[in-house]
């Protein structure tokens, strides 16, 4: 049994590294149904339930320092390398179905929690869903993040990483299935296709160096320490509390040096990756099965969640002309993220695909408020 800090951490590492380098040496399928940061997260529930480490002062006070500086550096990170300016470059008619997009979304995980309210358990049953809502804007991470925000437990996290595994799965096969209905899609919603837009995509800036890593690593994590400390000084409420403010902090923050030169160093992307995956180790390491028996029934929210979402989508692609395309690029980037909106977007079109990436950032961007919300409606719903 590990009682130490170093040992613990070795651990987390290692496993967290593990399922990232066999997803790309081995190209087995079932990271196409399990993603690497979700067999993470089982791994080492499953390490923390066997007892390989005890959870004592000194591997908590471990635990409680790396999620809370990590997040907001992660953060920072993430935000180094969306372009606001070529997001809104775009043009109306992308950025209308982009915003369309997310509010059927919203709507879609208000009514799930609505339809399913009486089933979820009493309190705190909600917060799965508002955290999962954060990622199906953005990403993982703004998952993580919402999950900190609202104070989720640790061991409501699974529910959360198994709908959005298991939901974003089946969303993308339809997705990629249903391109060539989109001839006979736009002619109903008397939509132009969007296959010939072009957007310009932003220049390599050259390889990943030792010295990047370095700095990036540095500055994010005075970023998040700095973000920490404002956000202990600010107001509060039931809602916004203190990790609520470093977390909005360090987004902001990312926002603001994406629009400098220093965002064009290489190496805060694979920064941002590693820290997302090593941070939901940490959280996982923290939690165990217990009611893991409710997790069919927030699969079952998920899916409702997608069902709405696309019926109003839809619905809405008719009254506003878009076309098949368009809406499906921008259901992924908010669902799936930066990773599989492009593959989507070049099968439909391959000038689509540098919307695709700017779509998902756009995302990234919006997720965490838009998670805060979702959860700030359901915690006033459910306790009504």
């Amino acid at each position: 049994m590990i009682h130490t800090v170093w040992p613990y951490l070795a651990v987390m590492l290692l496993v967290a590294g593990l399922f990232p380098a066999v997803e790309r040496y081995s190209g087995w399928r079932v990271f196409n149904v399990l993603p690497p940061i979700v067999l993470t997260y089982l791994v080492v529930t499953a390490l923390s339930v066997s007892g390989l480490w005890q959870v004592n002062a000194e591997i908590h006070a471990a635990q409680a320092t790396v999620i809370g500086r990590a997040i907001p550096a992660l953060l920072f990170l993430l935000m180094i390398n969306c372009d606001l300016r070529a997001i809104f470059a775009l043009g109306p008619r992308v950025l209308a179905v982009f915003a369309c997009t997310s509010a059927c979304l919203f709507a879609a995980f208000m009514g799930a929690f609505l339809i399913y309210r009486q089933w979820l358990p009493a309190g705190n049953g909600w917060m799965p869903l508002a955290a999962l809502s954060g990622s199906w804007m953005g990403g993982s991470a703004n998952m993580v993040a919402v999950k900190q925000a609202i104070g989720m437990p640790d061991s409501m996290l699974a529910f959360s990483l198994l709908t959005d595994a298991l939901g974003y799965s089946t969303w993308v096969v339809v997705l990629f299935s249903i391109g060539p209905l989109a001839t006979a899609f736009n002619r109903w919603t008397r939509a132009k296709s969007s296959g010939d837009l072009v957007v310009a995509e932003r220049p390599a800036i050259g390889p990943i160096r030792y010295d990047n890593v370095l700095l990036w690593l540095g500055a994010a994590l005075a970023v998040g320490a700095l973000s920490v400390w404002l956000g202990g000084k600010l107001p509060t409420s039931n809602m916004v509390s203190a990790t609520t403010w470093a977390i909005l902090l360090a987004t902001v923050a990312g926002l603001l040096v994406a629009h400098t030169p220093v965002a064009r160093f290489p190496g805060a992307g694979a920064i941002s990756s590693a820290l997302l995956i090593v941070v939901v180790a940490v959280l996982a390491s923290q939690s165990n099965f217990q009611g893991i028996a409710q997790a069919p029934l927030y699969i079952a929210c998920g899916f409702t969640v997608i069902a709405i979402h696309a019926t109003l989508l839809v619905l809405l692609a008719r009254l506003f002309h878009f076309d098949l395309y368009l809406c499906g690029i921008s259901s992924l980037a908010c669902i799936g993220g930066v990773a599989a909106t492009p593959v989507l977007a070049a099968s439909y079109s391959k000038s689509l695909v540098p919307v695709g990436v700017l779509l998902a950032l756009l995302g990234y961007i919006l997720g965490t408020g838009f998670g805060l919300v979702v959860a700030s409606l359901m915690s006033h719903a459910a306790a009504m």
